[in-house]
């Protein structure tokens, strides 16, 4: 294998490795707005059953209560998700950029070891 094939296949392996990651993330983000959503209705019938929508209040669902709180976790979990979403996304646009620019030889890699063939080429004749 030459050198830049091994560059290209690092770098194509890079692209789809930075696109997975956003996918995972995305999936995990969508996942954790329907449990919240679903804990939002689970927290809203509960209140409706007891009559009591007041979470001070004494004789507040304790169902409710723990819903409300996993909820609240799950708020805080998908904007922590959401910063590591940004990160992830352009991750894979540089990656991506690093593809392109192995695939059409601009490369500092390839660059790099062109002229190391270059120079040892010189160097034998």
């Amino acid at each position: 294998m030459k050198p830049r094939e091994g560059v290209l296949r690092m770098r194509r392996f890079e692209a789809a490795e930075a696109g997975r990651k956003v996918a995972d993330l995305e999936s995990i983000i969508r996942e954790f707005e329907q449990m919240v959503h679903d804990l939002d209705r689970q927290i809203g019938s509960e209140e409706d059953r007891t009559g009591v929508k007041d979470i001070s209040h004494f004789a507040y669902s304790t169902f409710a209560k723990a819903a409300a709180q996993r909820r609240d976790n799950l708020k805080v979990s998908i904007a922590d998700l959401r910063l590591k979403l940004d990160a992830a996304v352009h991750e894979r646009d540089e990656a991506q950029e690093n593809l392109g620019r192995a695939e059409t030889g601009d490369d500092r890699e390839t660059d790099r070891s062109r002229r190391r063939g270059e120079r040892s080429s010189a160097m034998l004749g």
